[in-house]
């Protein structure tokens, strides 16, 4: 569905920038992180449309967060299309495929925060479509005025499968910023979850 009928359905987003989520995450005392075309427009510079903002967490620590927003902001398990109020601190109350977490202060409030939730620890970032690829936490995240963002070949994985054309823009934009071991270890990555992709030639 387009943008218009999306939140027609499920009503609007509010805009959010990255000093937004690091104030909101202030005293959190779990791992986060931004996710996203955010986290690539921080390495590169090229700014672009963003439609939301995607902080990230590890799925673990999901009663760290049910404290943290609590009376500032509902948690609501998204998937399969659908929004389910998060009632537990238990992660696998979760329904099935529940990959994130929308949050916002009422049902008569826009969106704030779509919240990814991450199956490492605090010492190892794992790839969730593939375990076996991982990551030491502290070198998948780097940091810039007290906010940690993904690495840049690590978000480019995620957007890999999914092709859209913000995807694909995405990857354009931050080819020519990667240096030769981050374009290795994406190329590695892409043969052994993807073997035939569009963008491993670029990556060579």
């Amino acid at each position: 569905m387009d943008d218009a009928e999306f939140s027609r359905l499920y009503g609007e987003w509010r805009p959010r920038t990255p000093a937004d989520v690091r104030d909101f995450f202030d005293g959190y005392p779990g791992i986060w992180w931004i996710a996203g075309g955010w986290s690539l427009q921080a390495f590169t510079g090229v700014e672009r449309h963003h439609e939301d903002i995607d902080p990230g967490i590890l799925l673990a620590q999901l009663p760290l967060m049910r404290a943290h927003a609590r009376g500032r902001l509902d948690l609501w398990a998204a998937f399969s299309g659908a929004l389910k109020p998060v009632a537990s601190d238990d992660p696998a109350d979760l329904p099935d495929g529940c990959n994130q977490l929308w949050s916002r202060p009422s049902a008569a409030d826009p969106w704030e925060y779509d919240i990814l939730l991450g199956p490492g620890d605090p010492d190892e970032w794992r790839y969730r479509r593939d375990p076996s690829i991982r990551m030491p936490m502290a070198e998948a995240l780097w940091e810039r005025d007290g906010i940690r963002y993904l690495q840049p070949e690590i978000q480019l994985l995620y957007k890999a499968r999914g092709l859209r054309e913000k995807d694909r823009a995405d990857f354009a934009a931050t080819l020519p910023f990667l240096d030769g071991r981050r374009r290795s270890w994406l190329t590695d990555a892409l043969e052994r979850t993807i073997p035939v992709h569009p963008w491993t030639p670029s990556l060579r």
